[in-house]
C-alpha cells in the first residue's frame, strides 16, 4: 500500500481506483489514511481494538479537509488504544435516533408477509394512538411515558385499545431491539411490572336460538349481495377476514369444496361446505358479472370490506344486535352442542393444534368434516325455523 504526507494537495492528485479501492496511508500518523474508490475518496483511522483491527470512517476527502481529518484521527485511535470500538459507538448513536414511525416502517419492511389487516391495525395505532411520539427517538420512550400514553388511550378510547396499542409498541421495540443493539430495556415492560394491563373480558355473545328466527327473517330481507355474505358466515363459521376473500377459483362448486390459501392462522383451508350453502352459491354463480370475487366490492382490493350498513339494517329489522365474530360463536356453539368431535371442530374453525401433541397425529380430510358441517347446517336452519 502506498505511503505519502496526505495533505490537500497530494490526496487531490491521487487518482481514483480504476477498479475496488485503494488504501494510502499517512506518514506522519500511524492508522491515518485516504481510502480511494472509483468515485470517491474518505479519510480513515485503523487501528487494534483488543487484538482485533478495525477500520473507521472519518469522512469524505472533498469535506474534509486533510489537517481536520487528522485531527480527528488523532482522537478515534486515542479511543482504539482505550479498548474502544468507535464504530460500536456509531451504530449505538445511529440506533438511538431511530424515530418511533421509522421503527414502525422497517418492522413493516422486514414482515412483507403480515396481513393488510394487521398492517392497518398497526398503522392506525402509530396514527391515532402514539402520534405524539411518532417523530421522538426510540432511546427517548420512556417507562412514565408508556405508562401515561397508555392512561390516556384508555380514558379517550377504551381500555382494550390503550391495551393493543401497547402491545403494537412493544412488538415494534423488540424488533429493533434485536436488530440494532444498544437501546435501554423495552418500557412497554413497566405493564407488567406494575400489573397496569387493563383486564380483558372476552366477549360471550352469540345471536341465541330464541333470536335466530327474527334475525334469519331480517336477513332474508336484505339484497343479495349481503344475505349470502351473512348466511355464508353463519353456517360456515368462518372469520371476517377469511369470508370477504373467496374467489370463484377457490370454489369447486360440484365436489362443495372451498380452499382458501390465506388465513389468519397463516395454514391453507379446505372446508367443506352444507347442500344448503353450496345451492346458495351456484345461485350467485349464475347471477355473478365476471368479477373474480364472491363477495365483490367497490374498493381497491376489489372485494368486500364495509359491512357495517348491513350488519346495523339486519340489526334494526331483527332487533338482534350482533357483529361477524359473534356469528362465528354461535356456529362454534351449536357445533359443540351436537357433540361434533372436538379436533373436527377445531379444523373446521381453522385453530391451531400444534402445541396439542395427540393432535399433531391426527389428519381429517375434507370428506371426514363433509357430515358435521351438514348436521350443524341442519341445526342451524332448524333453529332459524327456515327448513
Amino acid at each position: 500500500m502506498p505511503s505519502l504526507r496526505l495533505t490537500k494537495r497530494s490526496v487531490e492528485e491521487i487518482p481514483f481506483a480504476e477498479q475496488g479501492q485503494q488504501i494510502y496511508r499517512d506518514t506522519s500518523l500511524q492508522g491515518f489514511a485516504l481510502r480511494v474508490g472509483a468515485k470517491q475518496k474518505s479519510y480513515i483511522a485503523e487501528g487494534q481494538v483488543n487484538g482485533r483491527t478495525r477500520r473507521y470512517t472519518i469522512g469524505r476527502a472533498d469535506l474534509f479537509a486533510a489537517d481536520a481529518a487528522r485531527k480527528r484521527a488523532v482522537v478515534v485511535l486515542g479511543e482504539m488504544a482505550d479498548g474502544r470500538d468507535p464504530n460500536e459507538r456509531k451504530r449505538l448513536a445511529r440506533a438511538e435516533q431511530i424515530s418511533l414511525e421509522t421503527a414502525f416502517e422497517q418492522f413493516f419492511e422486514a414482515r412483507p408477509n403480515l396481513s393488510p389487516h394487521t398492517v392497518s391495525a398497526y398503522q392506525r395505532t402509530l396514527r391515532l394512538y402514539l402520534n405524539a411520539c411518532r417523530k421522538k427517538p426510540l432511546s427517548e420512550i420512556t417507562r412514565q411515558i408508556v405508562l401515561q400514553l397508555h392512561r390516556d388511550i384508555a380514558c379517550a378510547h377504551g381500555e382494550t385499545t390503550a391495551n393493543n396499542a401497547m402491545r403494537h409498541l412493544r412488538s415494534v421495540y423488540n424488533f429493533i431491539s434485536a436488530s440494532h443493539d444498544g437501546l435501554p430495556p423495552n418500557p412497554v415492560q413497566i405493564l407488567n411490572q406494575a400489573r397496569a394491563w387493563y383486564r380483558e373480558r372476552r366477549r360471550q355473545t352469540i345471536v341465541s336460538a330464541a333470536d335466530l328466527p327474527s334475525w334469519w327473517t331480517a336477513v332474508m330481507a336484505e339484497p343479495e349481495h349481503s344475505r349470502d355474505y351473512l348466511i355464508m358466515a353463519i353456517l360456515t363459521g368462518m372469520r371476517r377476514g377469511e369470508l370477504s376473500k373467496p374467489r370463484w377459483a377457490d370454489l369447486d362448486l360440484q365436489s362443495g369444496t372451498l380452499h382458501l390459501q390465506v388465513t389468519k392462522s397463516g395454514h391453507p383451508l379446505d372446508l367443506p361446505l352444507s347442500a344448503f350453502l353450496i345451492e346458495i352459491l351456484k345461485e350467485r354463480k349464475r347471477r355473478s358479472v365476471g368479477s373474480p370475487w364472491v363477495f365483490p366490492g367497490t374498493g381497491k382490493s376489489g372485494h368486500l370490506i364495509e359491512t357495517k350498513k348491513f350488519l346495523s339494517r339486519v340489526s334494526a329489522g331483527s332487533g338482534v344486535t350482533f357483529t361477524l365474530h359473534d356469528l362465528r360463536r354461535t356456529y362454534i356453539t351449536i357445533a359443540e352442542s351436537l357433540d361434533v368431535p372436538h379436533y373436527a371442530l377445531k379444523r373446521l374453525l381453522n385453530h391451531s393444534i400444534s402445541g396439542d401433541v395427540t393432535g399433531g397425529y391426527i389428519v381429517i380430510d375434507v370428506e371426514r368434516l363433509r357430515e358435521p358441517v351438514e348436521r350443524i347446517s341442519a341445526r342451524i336452519l332448524e333453529l332459524a325455523a327456515a327448513l
